[in-house]
């Protein structure tokens, strides 16, 4: 026997009608490229949101469409959220931080169809239009009369143009909730990088579960501060969250250093905000010079990479703000897990409950876990015994865009690629990652990509990329480099060789001359005993 409750598609569109109807005065506060604080309501996003919809049927636009953007967290970028997954199209948002040629491979393998973009990233779209023949439309985020005349980019117009003469009123279509609402290139650690697509359904499921009071405890009593991208795994599923419950949303635009966001935090009366270490570690040394304080901000969740113990410490000792460790990942959409205490935690000292806010935190409803060891038999939930992560939910990958890589379920779980130990309460912590991939200050490297750089050189036999410690960006990648018997070859030539190649900020930070890279029986590099190798190694810029 079935239930008899009404059948309604768990749809991005109604995310945006509940809050324009319930929260439409709810605030929408950014700092735009132009310098400038930009306010507005949830029912101005609404309409706004409506009229990108007409103006992607205006030009003939089909369901499922790929609209792509490269763009900085901001109130336009926002009404594309809505507008394009709401309509029906797919939001594709790429990483601006990756070379030219990485965002024309990823825009070509999408089947991009339209590039919206924000003035910043002007040179890269310049850079790459010629090479991108599907993108038939390229809309500048900025108002009437800002675009350049002498771009060179076909079919380009402002923003403002292409929306605003367009009806305010739009019904939204009826589709399957299982229809894809947006995607998100994840860097691999082999080949190129594959696409999490995820649907409407897993995007609303994900929103609540992120709304939690053991998670994000968002409410339209909160002011959010994104500064997690919009480009980097949809912002953590805020965007989403801040409709769903009606919450002040204020965006910093491409003002990331920590005055700036130090002074819209208080400006705008922020209570809860969301980024990566690197920035907080602005935030925090600005804060201290001055003897400043937060007036308003409670708690923040840190993502992305591992939170340094003394960062939870001087936000908690210091400022009186609650930090929230998490851990995820793109194909998770991204939240995985989020550390909060249990009730049985509060009778214990300030240091004990520190020790279980260092972890990554316990599973939220919609995701499970387990530790595997090498014989593929699930380990126990002790806290010692460690083995390979693996996660399942609904709103996790079963695979990946156009099948690449394959099928990368083992028995209807995902391998995350991560090594953890998971404790009796359920707290899980990364000990180690399986996968060679490097992340700095919240972003991944990918050591093979600096690998096959290095040895495209002339003078180099073979390479080998590590992470080492850095006490700013988490990791940074070093090149451990074998010359070609007679060849040379110096430091600052190999890395003058990666200009060009690969994005600066993934450009190792400094080479290493070994007279040889450990190898396995099979002619794999060992990694693991190339670091023991390099253990009183230490970063030049640490």
């Amino acid at each position: 026997m079935l239930g008899l409750m009404q059948s309604q598609p768990l749809s991005i569109s109604s995310l945006i009608e509940f809050a324009e109807r319930h929260h439409g005065a709810g605030e929408i506060v950014s700092r735009r490229v132009e310098g400038d604080i930009h306010r507005y309501t949830w029912r101005d996003v609404a309409r706004r949101a409506r009229q990108v919809a007409r103006a992607l049927d205006a030009g003939s636009f089909l369901f499922s469409d790929r609209i792509a953007t490269l763009a900085w967290n901001g109130y336009r970028h926002l009404e594309l959220y809505f507008g394009v997954s709401g309509s029906g199209r797919v939001l594709h948002t790429i990483n601006p931080r990756l070379h030219p040629d990485q965002v024309a491979w990823i825009a070509n393998h999408a089947e991009d169809q339209v590039l919206c973009f924000d003035a910043t990233f002007l040179p890269i779209v310049q850079a790459i239009h010629a090479r991108c023949p599907g993108i038939r439309q390229y809309v500048m985020l900025c108002d009437p009369g800002k675009v350049p005349a002498d771009s060179g980019i076909p079919n380009l117009v402002s923003y403002e143009d292409w929306i605003g003469g367009q009806p305010t009123d739009y019904e939204w279509p009826s589709f399957d909730e299982n229809s894809a609402s947006s995607m998100c290139y994840t860097s691999g650690t082999t080949g190129n990088p594959k696409a999490a697509l995820y649907s409407h359904r897993s995007t609303i499921l994900h929103a609540y579960a992120a709304a939690l009071p053991d998670v994000m405890a968002l409410s339209a009593r909160d002011s959010v501060l994104p500064v997690v991208p919009m480009f980097h795994v949809n912002a953590w599923g805020i965007p989403y969250s801040a409709a769903l419950t009606g919450c002040k949303l204020v965006f910093p635009g491409p003002a990331l250093d920590g005055k700036s966001v130090y002074e819209l935090m208080e400006s705008e009366k922020v209570t809860f905000a969301a980024g990566v270490p690197t920035v907080w570690q602005m935030l925090l040394g600005h804060l201290k010079p001055g003897n400043l304080r937060f007036s308003t901000l409670k708690r923040t969740v840190i993502g992305g990479s591992a939170c340094p113990p003394a960062m939870i410490h001087a936000f908690s000792e210091d400022y009186g703000v609650d930090v929230l460790h998490a851990w995820g990942m793109t194909e998770m959409s991204p939240l995985g897990t989020l550390c909060t205490l249990k009730n049985k935690h509060l009778a214990m000292s300030p240091d004990e409950q520190m020790k279980i806010r260092l972890k990554q935190g316990r599973a939220i409803y919609g995701v499970d876990m387990k530790i595997v060891g090498d014989d593929g038999q699930e380990k126990p939930w002790d806290g010692k015994a460690y083995g390979d992560l693996y996660v399942k939910g609904p709103w996790i990958v079963r695979e990946y865009f156009k099948g690449e890589g394959g099928n990368p379920l083992v028995d209807g779980w995902f391998p995350t690629g991560d090594v953890a130990t998971i404790d009796e309460d359920g707290y899980m912590q990364i000990t180690d990652r399986s996968k060679d991939v490097i992340k700095s200050g919240g972003e991944w490297i990918s050591s093979i990509d600096i690998e096959n750089i290095a040895m495209a050189h002339p003078a180099v036999q073979m390479a080998a990329c590590v992470g080492m410690p850095h006490p700013k960006w988490d990791e940074r990648p070093i090149v451990a480099v074998v010359k070609k018997p007679g060849a040379e070859v110096t430091r600052e030539e190999l890395l003058k060789f990666y200009e060009g190649k690969i994005a600066k900020w993934q450009v190792p930070d400094d080479v290493v001359f070994v007279d040889a890279i450990p190898l396995g029986a099979t002619g794999k590099m060992l990694k693991t005993r190339l670091r023991e190798m390099l253990k009183d190694y230490r970063l030049p810029s640490a």
